[in-house]
């Protein structure tokens, strides 16, 4: 598939299977509207390609896609079928098993973060540099101080086994850290 086409094809079957889902934030505008869910995905893609000077195509359709499994009904079928392995491979490298209970997968992040493939290690930082920002410019209400202050930690137990893959990305992340409140 040409490079600009897997990318498009992916945003496109993201923003179908996303379509209804919207961020935990505390809402933007004047109808406090959530954020739309798409805007993650797309975010974290925009973070690979602009700040980390991606090219690979595989790995921004993978980025666009990395939630799909795991907050939709699309399955590793979907993805296979439509983008092929190299793809579908990285999706599934960085998509949590939900049947597992929240700590668990969030232990799992840590224990697999330095085991990830190149660009998987790639979609896995640009999505915790999402996260945070995302914290830090739209705290979701329920969250308390010491909430955030655990993810941001938590954020960066996985990102550390990670240093080395993409210097850039990883200095986004530092400075977003550092804004730790």
């Amino acid at each position: 598939m040409d490079d600009m086409k897997l990318v498009l094809d992916a945003a496109r079957f993201a923003a179908e299977h996303h379509r209804l889902q919207r961020r935990k934030g505390d809402g933007v505008g004047e109808l406090n509207l959530k954020t739309p869910y798409i805007n993650h995905p797309l975010t974290v893609a925009q973070e690979i390609a602009v700040t980390g000077g991606m090219t690979d195509a595989n790995v921004i359709a993978a980025a666009i896609l990395h939630d799909t499994v795991e907050d939709t009904d699309a399955t590793e079928a979907d993805l296979r079928g439509r983008f092929g392995d190299v793809v579908t491979d990285l999706v599934m490298e960085v998509t949590d098993d939900k049947s597992l209970e929240k700590m668990e997968r969030k232990r799992l992040q840590v224990e697999h973060a330095p085991h990830l493939s190149r660009g998987a290690a790639h979609v896995k930082l640009a999505d915790k540099i999402s996260n945070v920002r995302d914290l830090l410019d739209d705290t979701p209400p329920s969250w308390t101080l010491e909430r955030i202050r655990e993810y941001f930690d938590w954020a960066k137990s996985v990102i550390d086994p990670l240093r080395g893959t993409n210097p850039a990305l990883e200095a986004a992340f530092d400075a977003l850290y550092a804004k730790r409140p």
